[in-house]
Order: structure tokens, then C-alpha cells, then sequence
């Protein structure tokens, strides 16, 4: 062994298969020097008996070692790139992609906020949402790091990192970045997802009111919010969708039916017709007959700029009666969101378990998305089974077919065709 001191450390030098090989060690120490000098001659004879074994293994005259996946392979087969070489295309692309792999602070700036600015541009609440998230993930300490290199684990790393932020705080940004590591699977930026888990303990707006919470709190709501949470918690729309609601796009039949047209919504399946409440109806045509019997414009206006009610006017009203009834009745504090929910799980029992029918009055685009409002009971899932009996006794007593004469449409079918051709012209 050949250990010398230079510099008040100790190098090593000495020749293996007729190469030099010079290194400095970083110690003062000989001994241990010469422990490092050993170690590194150990670990070349090792690489040289596995090199032995690979090429009698490929039958090849040359091996080499590739710089992504770290293989020996046939060299012979090499592809050669100028920053390595590789056994194979697809590792030389999987390393070229990883060296020009973005961080996610570069990728949050380059690609995801100027995509969210584009897809979701008519909504200024949701762009507003995602870039607030995104400053948040570009403030953490994990921001430098490549795509590649996040995981699951980064999540909880960020949780603790704002944990002086609320559940729901925390949960901005870890749904921005799930949402932007989402979009770089489905771009091909990195070749597998990231599970992304949220923080517990975040307002959950799943939430009931009872008959004894809800007709206090609608009691103490200011107009127009009391007139949007009444429809809200007897339709089960969204409050986005019943804050822009135009008269064009309602049905009101004298006979106190009537039909609600959603024009626009999160998905396509938001666009959808309701059926008209009796609650609903009887509102709606007060203020009909209140706004002179319009045949266009906003069913909830305002002085706001956009000319109807918006989200922060009925977040201020809400905030009135949810401070009335506290005091008065003791109801425990909720969002309006809730409202929604209220409907949604009354409607749920008089659908006696049929998801799809319920979905479509939610304008859910996933039934998984409306499976949490339904829970049947024994005696539906019993009368289910006993009405398949039914419908099998009576198609085998049943002799020549009959037809069944066609129904004339009704008045609530006329009114959704009238209301379908109207958002189309």
C-alpha cells in the first residue's frame, strides 16, 4: 500500500489492472488511510469479479456498467448519450427525463398556475384557491426538490411545516400540490402518481340540520340570502349555481309546480333540470310577482358588481343568523355548504336508495360523490327483493303481450322541453 501526506491529509496511490488510481482520504490519520486504501482496492476486485461473471453470463468480450439502472451489460449494445452510457433506449430516455426533471417550485410557476389561470378562467374563485396553495407549497422546504423526488411522505412533512395554519389551511396546500402532481402523471412529466393524503380534522361539511336547527336559522337570515338558503336546503343545489338562477331558465306553472334549469356547473353532469319544491315554488313566485313578473334577469339581484348575489355578501348573512340562532336556539355553528347537504340526505330517503336518480338531482358526475348521502335501511333492501319477485311472477303469467298505450307528455314535460330549447338559442 502507498499512503502519503499532503497538505496535513493522507492520499493514497497504486495501480489496478494497469490504471493509476489517486485519491485523497480527508483523514489525518494513516491507519486509517490505509483501512480506506484497502477498502478501495477490495471494492475494485469485487466490480472486476462481477464484470468476469457478467461476461460469461452474456457471452460478450466487454462489459460496462450503466448509469441509470446501474447493470452490467454487453457494450457491444451500449447506447451512448453525452452525459453517459446506457444498456438501452429506455434508460437513456428515463435518465435524460430525470436530469431535466423540474422542481416543483419551477412546475408550480411554468406549468400549473398558467394552467389553472386557462381551464379554470370562469372561475375566479377556484384560480384564486390554487394559486394561494401554490405560494404556500413554494414557501416549504421540500419547494427545490425535483418532481421525481416527492412522495407521499412530503405531505405529512408539509402538514407539520404549517401546522400553526387550520386543518382546512393546510389542506390548500396539500390539495394544490396533489391537483399539480396529478396534471404532471397525466403530462408524462414523472412516470408514476403521488398519493397525497390530507390533514385530518379539516370542517367537514357533511353535515344534517334538523327541522328544529334549520326553519330558526332560515328565520334569521337577511333577504336575499333567506330566499338562497331556503332553495338551497329544499333543492340541494350548489350556492354558486343558485346565486346566478335567471328567470329565463325557470318554469312557473300557475298549479304551484314549476321546474329549475341549471345552465352551468363543475361538470357537465351539473347541468341539469329540478323539479320545483312546493316551498320553492311559493317563494320564487313572490318574487316574481314582487319584480313585476320579468321574463329575464337575475332571480336574486343585488348593487354588487356582477349584478346578483355573490359568495362574500352571503357569507356576511350567514354570519347574522348563525349568530341569532346560537344565542337563541343553541345551534351549533355550520357552513352554508350544509344546506346543500340537508337537502341532499332528505332527498336521499325519499329516493329509497336509488343513487343514480340521486346523482342526477345533485348533478354529481360520480356516484361515489353521492353514495355518502344514501344509507338504506333493511326494509328497502327487503322491498327491493320483493318487487324483483313481483316482476318475475308477472312475466311468467303473463300471456300475449299487450301494448301499453303512450302517455300524453304533462305539463312539467312540455316546460323542461321549453326550458332545454331556450338554453340552446
Amino acid at each position: 500500500m502507498s499512503t502519503y501526506k499532503r497538505g496535513g491529509v493522507y492520499w493514497y496511490e497504486f495501480e489496478f489492472k494497469g490504471q493509476r488510481v489517486r485519491e485523497s482520504t480527508h483523514q489525518g490519520n494513516d491507519k486509517v488511510a490505509r483501512t480506506m486504501e484497502g477498502a478501495h482496492r477490495a471494492r475494485l476486485a469485487e466490480l472486476e469479479k462481477a464484470k468476469d461473471a457478467a461476461k460469461e453470463r452474456l457471452g460478450c468480450d466487454e462489459v460496462l456498467t450503466c448509469h441509470k439502472c446501474e447493470e452490467l451489460f454487453n457494450a457491444a449494445k451500449a447506447v451512448r448519450r453525452e452525459d453517459g452510457v446506457f444498456c438501452g433506449i429506455q434508460c437513456a430516455r428515463s435518465w435524460g427525463k430525470s436530469r431535466s426533471m423540474p422542481t416543483l417550485k419551477s412546475f408550480l410557476d411554468d406549468r400549473f398556475i398558467p394552467d389553472v389561470e386557462v381551464t379554470h378562467k370562469a372561475k375566479a374563485k377556484t384560480v384564486r384557491y390554487y394559486k394561494q396553495g401554490a405560494a404556500m407549497l413554494k414557501k416549504s422546504s421540500f419547494a427545490d426538490l425535483r418532481l421525481d423526488e416527492l412522495t407521499g411522505e412530503h405531505s405529512g412533512k408539509f402538514a407539520a411545516e404549517f401546522k400553526h395554519l387550520s386543518p382546512s389551511g393546510i389542506n390548500m396546500g396539500l390539495r394544490t400540490l396533489r391537483r399539480a402532481l396529478n396534471l404532471a402523471f397525466q403530462w408524462g412529466v414523472i412516470e408514476k402518481p403521488v398519493r397525497v393524503e390530507l390533514a385530518k380534522g379539516e370542517n367537514q361539511r357533511d353535515r344534517a340540520l334538523t327541522e328544529e336547527e334549520l326553519n330558526p336559522y332560515l328565520e334569521a337570515c337577511p333577504q336575499p340570502w333567506k330566499d338562497a338558503a331556503t332553495i338551497i336546503s329544499e333543492e340541494g343545489m350548489r350556492p354558486g349555481e343558485t346565486f346566478v338562477m335567471r328567470w329565463e331558465y325557470l318554469f312557473l306553472g300557475e298549479d304551484g309546480t314549476g321546474l329549475i334549469r341549471v345552465v352551468d356547473g363543475k361538470s357537465r353532469a351539473a347541468k341539469r333540470i329540478i323539479p320545483m319544491t312546493p316551498k320553492v315554488h311559493a317563494l320564487l313566485w313572490a318574487r316574481w310577482i314582487e319584480q313585476d313578473k320579468p321574463a329575464e334577469g337575475w332571480v336574486l339581484p343585488t348593487d354588487a358588481k356582477c349584478g346578483h348575489l355573490e359568495e362574500q355578501t352571503a357569507k356576511r348573512q350567514h354570519a347574522v343568523a348563525m349568530a341569532a340562532v346560537q344565542e337563541s336556539h343553541d345551534v351549533q355553528p355550520f357552513v352554508p355548504y350544509v344546506l346543500r347537504h340537508t337537502a341532499l340526505t332528505r332527498l336521499a330517503k325519499a329516493a329509497k336508495g336509488d343513487v343514480f336518480a340521486l346523482a342526477k338531482i345533485a348533478g354529481h358526475s360520480s356516484i361515489t360523490i353521492t353514495q355518502k348521502y344514501v344509507h338504506p335501511e333493511m326494509e328497502t333492501v327487503d322491498q327491493v327483493f320483493s318487487r324483483l319477485a313481483d316482476g318475475k311472477k308477472a312475466s311468467v303469467g303473463a300471456g300475449k303481450s299487450s301494448r301499453v298505450p303512450t302517455k300524453s307528455p304533462t305539463p312539467k314535460r312540455k316546460a323542461a322541453k321549453v326550458l332545454m330549447a331556450a338554453s340552446t338559442n
